[in-house]
């Protein structure tokens, strides 16, 4: 797995000069090479992608099963039109692990079955403007941005116009804002997807709507001292790192076009770096916190007492759930690596995750 014989010059050069322009936010060309001599040259980071690997090579055989509407948000486990949609989403893991297998790889078969899943979803999917729902196409944004290079000009425009749409239906839906989806995790969602929109659309007018609310989002949402709007509304951890995911997914984006967005510092003395060390004591043991016990949002309730567990009033917030946090964070702040790695209940912090691998090339 890790020799490096498979990782052929001559592919890798032709790969790179048919998308590398193409490449908005996941890799630069740069970052690209050093993945695939990562892989190559490290077993840690070789087992990483051979497990993406292994999951790209099933995508394979899957056939792509897009949904009109997405129906989440606000809906119970055991809501139909919920199930159909986990159901669909499943696709969204597929073309993100295709994605990956292609810019490592460069084998045609992962770029073409990832098109394949892209230009399904592009024609099928009517956005509605919903971020709790829209925010899971994350995976397959990325997994466009790693392919591009191997659509159409057609296809492009095809994937452009939904692209457009998504963030469209996001903009209109916030003018018609209303109480605190205005501010809460809600709008770190609906700045997450337009930012990466506006990426892959190379859309300035986009970016800057991102980026800009970015920063009023820190002083809206997140407090002095770490804590969030969120976590004071639903009373629960869980909130506040549902918050956090797509502020850190912004920011790693902008990082990769050399703005930094981790450390700046709103008008009230807030920050998302600060966000991410107020979670840090519920995660190395030193504090715990019994969630929802005082939620203002009636749905939180509903979920209890529909005996969904990872919502049930006051059940201990569980380290493990801050997971997707700490490795996003640990790109802006390697001293989180032994954190990580200790919840996931590894003796070495080295490479425990494709995210971690990606970090390493990213910095």
């Amino acid at each position: 797995m890790c020799s490096a014989s498979w990782f052929l010059r001559p592919v890798l050069i032709l790969f790179i000069s048919t998308t590398a322009m193409a490449q908005q936010f996941t890799l630069k060309p740069d970052q690209q090479l050093k993945l695939r001599d990562l892989i190559a040259k490290d077993k840690a980071a070789g087992r990483q992608f051979a497990r993406v690997q292994a999951e790209a090579d099933y995508a394979l055989t899957a056939t792509p099963n897009p949904v009109k509407i997405i129906e989440s948000e606000g809906k119970l486990k055991s809501d139909p039109d919920r199930i159909a949609t986990v159901k669909s989403l499943a696709d969204m893991r597929k073309v993100e692990v295709l994605g990956w297998a292609f810019a490592v790889s460069g084998k045609a078969e992962y770029g073409d079955k990832a098109k394949a899943f892209i230009l399904a979803w592009a024609r099928v999917n009517e956005p509605q403007g919903d971020p709790i729902n829209e925010t899971k196409l994350e995976p397959l944004l990325v997994g466009y941005d790693l392919i591009q290079g191997a659509f159409s000009a057609p296809e492009k425009a095809e994937v452009a116009g939904w692209l457009r749409k998504i963030a469209s239906t996001l903009v209109d839906r916030q003018k018609k804002k209303t109480k605190a989806t205005s501010f809460n995790n809600w709008h770190s969602h609906r700045l997450k997807m337009l930012g990466l929109c506006g990426w892959l659309l190379q859309d300035s007018e986009l970016i800057d709507r991102a980026v800009n609310g970015f920063r009023e989002q820190i002083a809206n949402n997140l407090l002095p001292d770490g804590s969030s709007f969120d976590f004071h509304e639903r009373d629960a951890l869980h909130y506040h790192c549902y918050d956090l995911e797509p502020l850190l997914a912004l920011a790693t984006a902008a990082k990769q076009q050399g703005t930094d967005l981790y450390q700046f510092t709103g008008t009230n003395g807030a920050s998302l770096a600060k966000a991410v060390e107020f979670l840090v004591p519920y995660c190395d043991g030193s504090k715990t916190h019994a969630e929802f016990v005082n939620s203002k949002v009636e749905f939180d309730r509903k979920r209890s007492e529909a005996g969904q567990r990872e919502f049930a009033t006051g059940k201990l917030f569980d380290p493990k759930d801050a997971l997707e946090v700490l490795e996003l964070a640990t790109l802006f702040d390697p001293q989180l690596e032994p954190l990580t790695a200790s919840l996931k209940g590894k003796k070495t912090s080295r490479f425990t995750s494709w995210q971690a691998v990606l970090n390493e090339v990213r910095r």
